[in-house]
């Protein structure tokens, strides 16, 4: 080939891409939500409740949904199942980060073993965790605690 047929060769590859380059195509964006994720744990069960942000619900999935072993409903395992239900309801809404509320027994100094797992299932989901806020209730002297005036004993 002489170098003026290689110039034509190469004239013409370096043509078509600015040919498609032209005419993009126009993909569209689709919006992507924000949502408020409540899980309540406590020692016995996980409860996840996933509303929008004015408060209406998007889904709710409890440990009893996904186990039929009551002693199972608070357990780690469990909470991973209920965020991949979470996630699965959620994904076709188009929702990506979520506020997240943890909440325990009251006067619970900690939550139950569930809230964790499903924060860190949803992560590995690909969601979003914008802010993560502890909403146990405490109370404030409040009723009298039970066991009597000596106390609960052994």
């Amino acid at each position: 080939m002489s170098e003026e047929e290689t110039k034509k060769v190469v004239e013409e590859i370096t043509e078509t891409p600015k040919e498609e380059k032209a005419e993009p195509k126009k993909e569209k964006k689709k919006k992507e939500f924000e949502a408020v994720l409540n899980i309540y744990t406590s020692f016995n069960n996980t409860i996840a409740h996933v509303t929008d942000m004015s408060g209406k619900t998007i889904t709710k999935i409890t440990g009893g949904m996904v186990t039929k072993h009551d002693r199972l409903k608070a357990n780690p395992t469990i909470s991973m199942f209920i965020a991949k239900r979470i996630s699965e309801n959620v994904k076709e809404l188009n929702i990506k980060s979520f506020y997240v509320r943890i909440r325990a027994k009251t006067r619970n100094p900690a939550p139950g073993p569930g809230a964790n797992a499903i924060i860190k299932s949803l992560t590995r989901e690909g969601f979003k965790i914008l802010n993560i806020l502890d909403t146990t209730r405490i109370p404030r002297g409040g009723p009298k605690k039970k066991g009597g005036r000596r106390g609960r004993r052994p």
